[in-house]
């Protein structure tokens, strides 16, 4: 059977986190990741920016009722923002999950929902989201269809209040097992486009281009992964303004 696409946010990814994952430009960051014995899950992130010697920290309790497709989500973080987050899947149907999402800040008193339903099948991958406003939701939608590695998708945002589309997306992209292509066009204005190849069982590289209509400039970037060995990785990448970039991430235990 075909495999299941990815989300339309997932598209081209793994070329993503090649670019992004692995740096912290005058940042130290350091996650942690517990379990307890009766399988809530502790997620625990610090960081502290060198520069303006901020520090900023986010906990996350997570816990899991298999049996009926639900988990139960806490989080908080130094800005004093409490979220909560409801999953059922694959109860209703097989392949749909629902998700209710709340945020409140105690000292402004803003508060935000959203509901989220996500379905995923062979070949299908759908998504659509509602983000309640006192003005009027906004509502988020996006489909990806593949077919023998091919994958196509659209994504849209639509405001009620201003009735007005303020995101309107199509991608196009070609997935194997080491080698994947993505382009993509968001407003008919941006254009981007990406290569990701896993070369070997440790070296993965990656290829980005982007440019604006009506603009002559293109920006463009490539970027490489090296597993020096199973806890340790180098990072590196370069763009077109000569920028580099150098990171080294070290899993300190597994769990």
């Amino acid at each position: 059977t075909m495999a299941v696409p990815p989300s339309y946010a997932d598209l081209g990814k793994s070329a993503k986190d090649i670019f992004n994952k692995g740096y912290g430009f005058g940042l130290v960051k350091l996650d942690v990741k517990t379990k307890s014995a009766s399988g809530v899950e502790f997620k625990t992130a610090g960081s502290s920016n060198t520069d303006t010697s901020k520090v900023a920290g986010s906990l996350e309790t997570k816990y899991k009722r298999s049996e009926y497709g639900l988990t139960f989500t806490e989080k908080w973080n130094t800005d004093n923002t409490l979220g909560t987050e409801i999953t059922i899947e694959d109860q209703i149907a097989k392949g749909l999950k629902l998700t209710f999402d709340t945020t409140f800040s105690p000292n402004t008193g803003k508060k935000s929902g959203k509901v989220k339903t996500a379905y995923k099948r062979e070949y299908v991958n759908l998504g659509c989201d509602v983000d309640f406003d006192f003005a009027g939701p906004t509502i988020h939608g996006a489909a990806v269809i593949g077919y023998e590695g091919w994958l196509a998708g659209y994504q849209m945002s639509f405001d009620t209040a201003k009735s007005k589309m303020t995101q309107n997306n199509f991608a196009i992209g070609y997935k194997t097992g080491d080698f994947q292509l993505h382009t993509n066009v968001n407003d008919g204005a941006e254009f981007g486009g990406s290569i990701y190849q896993k070369v070997s069982d440790q070296l993965e590289t990656a290829v980005n281009l982007a440019w604006t209509a009506g603009s002559n400039s293109t920006r463009f970037g490539i970027a490489a992964k090296y597993q020096l060995d199973k806890d340790a990785s180098v990072s590196a990448k370069v763009n077109n303004n000569s920028l580099v970039g150098v990171g080294y991430t070290q899993t300190l235990r597994p769990g």
